[in-house]
């Protein structure tokens, strides 16, 4: 099996783990139990409204999260589907992103928010970048990088969350 296909395999593996996570994160909150999960239902199509407001100060963290945890779909997306348009890879961003505020709201399991849906896009749009200019500097080594630092990431943020689950049982 050639290098790249090897390589290509590694992505969908991490990539997978990387999207169970933002699934697990996105609708459930990192919850393991459904009854600790509120039953909540609220949508916001004002975009940068209520999310900037938390007990009547200014907070960009909300958005700045929903930034950074949608950069690697637009880093993995773009090593996967490597002849896929800027475009394209920004519609797929904010696709992703609309489907979990619909979700959460269809399920009444979180608070649907334009605002999210404009930040998840942007960080996905920041990730296809981000992959743009790796493969400017590194070339055929691209893909070998971004896996190793996605495989080394995702062990971390697994372990972090391993410790944070039996610390909490």
């Amino acid at each position: 099996m050639q290098k790249s296909k090897k390589r290509k395999i590694v992505t969908g593996i991490i990539f997978a783990i990387y999207f169970v996570l933002l699934v697990w994160l996105i609708l459930f909150k990192f919850s393991i139990s459904i009854q600790n999960m509120g039953h909540y239902r609220n949508i916001n199509l004002i975009p940068f409204h209520d999310s900037l407001i938390l007990n009547g100060r200014i907070d960009l963290s909300e958005i700045i999260y929903n930034i950074i945890v949608f950069i690697p779909l637009g880093i993995f997306w773009s090593v996967l589907k490597k002849k896929t348009a800027i475009w394209e890879n920004i519609l797929l961003g904010f696709c992703v992103s609309l489907a979990f505020e619909i979700l959460q709201y269809v399920f009444a399991i979180g608070a649907s928010d334009i605002t999210d849906v404009i930040g998840n896009t942007f960080g996905c749009f920041i990730g296809t970048g981000l992959y743009l200019i790796l493969a400017k500097i590194c070339g055929e080594k691209t893909t070998l990088i971004i896996n190793v630092l996605a495989g080394i990431g995702t062990v971390l943020v697994v372990g972090f969350l391993s410790v944070l689950l039996l610390a909490n049982r």
